[in-house]
């Protein structure tokens, strides 16, 4: 397994982001030491962030990864501005749908965590009304569209989208409305590991005790 983030480290402009002022630090900590951990609920309406108001609500915006600067989601699309915003401060993080996410570039495992094909920590698939809703760290999405690293490019499994090859307008995304791999399914699925082996042991027990006779 690649090491995350690839070894690098957020781009320095992660901290001007739009005008914004983020914290580099966290960006760091969160995208490419961690898998676990998120920038706090709420945090991409602080003062001194303030997301939507710093972005173009006549235009779609095309989020780039923090490290290498390969694209990552389209929004919005598919929905009103007012949707997208609505939607991401009700929850307290950027909320994308499948339409918006650029689909080659973005790794959702079976336990719903997501990251880049840089192995950028991005966040976790936690649907809502049926349908996949990625609830992302903005700090790991506050990249410029740079050329992909050469360790990236080499990586058999990048396969994904370089910015000179993305065309925003044309493009469609490819993810399912419902890919099944979600956070909630991989806990209830460790839930049932447990109890399925709690009830084994209970049965050896249980058998044993009877063979001794108790």
């Amino acid at each position: 397994m690649p090491e995350q983030c690839l070894g690098g480290k957020p781009m320095e402009s992660v901290s001007t982001f739009l005008g914004m002022s983020l914290d580099y630090e966290t960006a760091d900590t969160i995208c490419c030491n961690n898998h676990i951990y998120a920038e706090y609920r709420g945090y991409l309406e602080a003062p001194e962030v303030n997301l939507f108001g710093h972005l173009n609500e006549d235009e779609e915006t095309v989020f780039y990864d923090s490290v290498c600067g390969i694209p990552l989601f389209i929004a919005p699309r598919g929905r009103s501005f007012e949707e997208f915003k609505e939607e991401s401060l009700s929850h307290g993080w950027p909320s994308f749908r499948p339409e918006e996410i650029v689909s080659e570039n973005v790794i959702i495992h079976e336990s719903g965590r997501m990251e880049s094909k840089c192995y950028t920590h991005l966040g976790h698939n936690l649907p809502s009304e049926g349908r996949d809703r990625y609830c992302i760290d903005l700090v790991c999405i506050a990249g410029e569209p740079l050329s992909v690293t050469k360790n990236a490019t080499s990586t058999p499994s990048f396969g994904g989208l370089l910015p000179n090859e993305f065309n925003q307008s044309a493009y469609v995304s490819s993810a399912e409305q419902s890919s099944g791999k979600t956070t909630a399914n991989h806990s209830l699925k460790i839930f049932g590991y447990i109890v399925g082996a709690a009830i084994v042991i209970s049965a050896t027990v249980t058998l044993m005790k009877r063979r001794k006779g108790f």
